[in-house]
């Protein structure tokens, strides 16, 4: 090989390559989820997206899937019920004979607790007396971190036939964690950065299992810091697109501003398409964790 045809190694359209690949994004919707199917779809892949509100999946396909190189399906799905995810897999295999990407995004967020009491009676009444229950907890983690295991390991078989059937390329699983599961702070939500954590270390479970099954997959996690979503923002315009102003975050992380849909389709790009990536956390946070530490 000559030098030069060495250089087209080093193309962009080599390096973060995605065109013609399959994808599957769970609440593809709006938010970060949004961000990734723009990412894949601009491309050249194929991205089916999912969410619970069909009306919210079509728009996005009507308003992001026009003339681009890749394609935007909707399938509404429900991705905190198994059976729900058996579904969503059998159609999916009923029109493809393979997966490439799957993106683990869909989560919800938990009750806010004020936790800068100093006195113990005071403390408790917060974090032990108020509104949280044990049911917001377990909605939470099965919303956050089961369904990553279940809709993941639903679609191993769809993601062995992406690496099999494409030299040079193993099908990979992302799962969007969050710095939440990374710092020793609460952040005010006990329920959502225990969840968060939990994505994490399971991400690395599935890693280990996986390789250890000799199934070529990768999985991986990006944890964001604070990205524009219906989650940080509270809504989302008639776009589909959240906003948060800049001057919120401006002395509260080095880069002096929340996370852009750029900066996360760089994270997913590197993601997806770095082959030798496995079991690894990508954290995309402005400095955050830089500059408040980790557990």
């Amino acid at each position: 090989m000559s030098a030069q045809d060495t250089n087209q190694k080093f193309k962009l359209e080599n390096v973060f390559n995605v065109k013609d690949r399959v994808a599957l994004v769970t609440g593809g919707g709006s938010g970060i989820g949004l961000m990734a199917t723009q990412s894949l779809a601009v491309n050249g892949a194929k991205v089916y997206i999912t969410g619970r509100t069909g009306e919210k999946l079509e728009r996005v396909a009507e308003l992001y899937g026009k003339n681009i190189p890749g394609q935007i399906i909707p399938i509404t799905a429900d991705i905190t019920s198994k059976e729900s995810i058996k579904k969503l897999a059998d159609e999916i295999s009923s029109k493809e004979s393979k997966l490439h990407i799957l993106i683990n995004n869909a989560g919800i967020s938990s009750a806010h607790h004020t936790t800068e009491y100093e006195d113990p009676k005071e403390l408790q009444e917060e974090l032990f007396h108020n509104t949280t229950t044990f049911e917001e907890w377990e909605n939470v983690m099965r919303t956050n971190v089961t369904q990553l295991f279940f809709t993941t390991t639903a679609f191993l078989p769809l993601l062995n036939k992406g690496t099999e059937e494409e030299r040079g390329w193993s099908s990979t699983v992302v799962n969007i964690s969050s710095i939440s599961g990374i710092i020793k702070s609460a952040q005010h939500h006990f329920a959502y950065n225990a969840s968060k954590a939990a994505a994490i270390h399971l991400t690395k479970m599935l890693a280990h299992e996986i390789t250890s099954s000799k199934l070529k997959l990768r999985v991986n996690n990006i944890a964001p810091g604070v990205f524009p979503s219906e989650m940080t923002a509270n809504d989302s315009d008639e776009k589909q697109k959240s906003t948060i102003p800049k001057e919120n975050f401006e002395g509260k992380v080095p880069a002096d501003r929340p996370g852009k849909d750029e900066d996360m389709a760089g994270a997913v790009l590197f993601t997806v398409s770095n082959q030798y990536l496995n079991g690894q956390t990508i954290v995309v946070d402005g400095g955050y964790v830089l500059a408040t530490g980790t557990v």
